[in-house]
């Protein structure tokens, strides 16, 4: 808990716990996993690293490689039975960062990818049969995008109440905005001249990629605040950058009751997330659900 200039408090939504503990969960499960049938889940991605008992298996092609070769690649990997989720995304675990499919460069067409991955292995989320089922009541996507679904993990294990709460979303990304609105209860999506509405609204989630753009005068007293915005701000006293959010931290502080910070809030709670979800698909494929 922080305290902002006028004494008033605000509880700090830090990920980095909350992401912790899940891994552990998830490694205490894929441990219970390999001691009692033997198997565990294998994720194919671009670029990763060996976390919690998940094998990686990398497929790294050249930057200007044919986009049927990488759709060769991928459909190897869908027609692998030892494979259990495949993402098209750079895993910076240090960074605490997902960077999602900033990996495809301009040659290739991203929707055509991600089209081919089978949806039953779309650990991403972003398949439009699993985007389409999350937004069509009674139906349920084999996956939920890992930055909204962390989102909603972070509220909860906090113990943040969202049921029945107004909620505002600012942006409507197809990977992050469109889809938490969908989780969320109660929501107005907006992407213009949001600042009346966002002030009478209990949850306010900014996934626009602005720095700092979401002030202190736009919030409800007592909001609580999502901040999904990564941006890599330059420094005015040198070379280097920063990483800043969408909200004005120091701002938002003064007025809401809960705030993620930017980096450690949603971040590392969306790596989580992928590995959830890599875990639940071989567990769907070794019959254990």
């Amino acid at each position: 808990m922080l305290l902002g200039a006028n004494g008033h408090s605000a509880v700090i939504l830090e990920g980095k716990p909350i992401a912790k503990q899940i891994k552990l969960e998830v490694g205490d499960e894929i441990r219970r996993m390999k001691s009692g049938i033997g198997k565990f889940p294998r994720l194919a991605v671009v670029l990763a690293c060996d976390q919690v008992g998940i094998e990686a298996v990398v497929a790294q092609l050249p930057e200007k490689c044919d986009e049927s070769e990488l759709l060769d690649v991928v459909s190897s990997f869908n027609d692998d039975p030892d494979v259990h989720g495949i993402v098209s995304c750079v895993v910076d675990v240090d960074s605490n960062a997902l960077f999602i499919l900033t990996y495809l460069t301009q040659h290739l067409d991203e929707e055509k990818i991600i089209n081919v991955v089978s949806p039953e292995k779309d650990v991403d989320g972003f398949h439009p049969l699993n985007t389409g089922n999350l937004a069509i009541r009674g139906r349920k996507p084999f996956f939920i995008p890992c930055a909204p679904k962390g989102c909603i993990e972070l509220l909860l294990r906090h113990g943040v109440e969202i049921k029945g709460k107004r909620a505002v979303i600012i942006g409507r990304s197809k990977i992050v905005g469109l889809p938490t609105s969908l989780l969320l209860q109660h929501v107005t999506c907006i992407h213009k001249e949001p600042e009346q509405i966002t002030s009478e609204a209990d949850t306010v989630v900014a996934d626009v990629g602005i720095p700092n753009i979401v002030r202190g005068n736009w919030l409800k007293k007592g909001a609580v605040v999502i901040d999904m915005g990564t941006n890599q701000v330059k420094d005015p006293s040198g070379p280097s950058f920063h990483v800043s959010g969408d909200v004005c931290f120091e701002e938002a502080l003064k007025v809401a009751s809960a705030i993620t910070p930017v980096p450690g809030g949603v971040g590392p709670v969306t790596i989580s997330m992928l590995l959830s979800n890599t875990l639940d698909s071989a567990k769907s494929a070794f019959g254990m659900v």
